[in-house]
């Protein structure tokens, strides 16, 4: 059964940095298209962004030029730099395979916020 464990997630001030962290379990981190997702209440989860096995990249337009994802297959993390923080991204951040097929995390909450 895979498991997925995020953290990293605090409050910040608009304008402000955090790195979040994915701890991937009981797959083949290497084989899958891994992905950041962030869910507000009442909203559908959305996608931030994507990365390859071989590290191709894909964000969306809310967030390009401004958050980083990046692996490390070695140690089965994913990770989220983000950087120039606005309110409009807090929100529960979670990881999953490209498609969110398997059992969400329990997620990390990024507040940003004065």
């Amino acid at each position: 059964q895979v498991q997925l464990a995020e953290s990293g997630g605090g409050l910040v001030q608009p304008g402000g940095s955090l790195r979040l962290s994915c701890a991937v379990s009981g797959t083949i981190f290497s084989d899958y298209i891994m992905a950041w997702y962030r869910q507000v209440p009442r909203n559908e989860r959305e996608l931030v962004a994507f990365i390859t096995s071989t590290g191709r990249t894909n964000y969306a337009d809310s967030v390009k030029d401004r958050f980083t994802i990046s692996r490390d297959n070695a140690k089965n993390t994913l990770y989220l730099q983000m950087s120039s923080l606005k309110p409009d991204d807090t929100a529960v951040y979670y990881c999953n395979m490209r498609g969110g097929a398997w059992d969400w995390g329990q997620g990390t909450q990024v507040t940003v916020s004065l």
